[in-house]
């Protein structure tokens, strides 16, 4: 049985949490089409000295309740500031999720992309 990808989405942008320790949503998808594959990137080129940051994801394995499937913690500059939100295969009610909380420092605006894939089987 053949896949193949029917459809491209992209998200891209700018996120810039409200205030400290506020979980802000970089990405939040609803039901897709059909399964499909999802991965991203999120740039901490911005931070500087006392600035620090959780990026968490979230997928709704039963389909309904988006559960966290992992948390990574960054602080001051980064050498590489360009975090990858590795690839995922999701069925296509997974309700992939992806935030961004600053727990330190001033707020600062952080880039994006996330890419969704969305599968068909020929």
């Amino acid at each position: 049985m053949p896949v193949r990808i029917k459809q491209k989405i992209r998200y891209q942008g700018t996120i810039t949490p409200g205030n400290l320790n506020q979980e802000t949503t970089v990405v939040d998808l609803a039901d897709q089409a059909d399964d499909y594959i999802v991965e991203g990137y999120i740039s901490l080129r911005n931070m500087q000295s006392g600035d620090a940051v959780i990026i968490r994801t979230y997928i709704a394995v039963d389909g309904v309740n988006q559960d966290r499937a992992d948390e990574a913690s960054f602080s001051g500059p980064q050498l590489y500031p360009v975090i990858r939100i590795p690839a995922a295969t999701l069925p296509y009610n997974g309700r992939f999720k992806v935030t961004l909380t600053q727990t330190a420092g001033s707020l600062k605006s952080f880039p994006y992309v996330v890419i969704v894939q969305i599968m068909e089987v020929l």
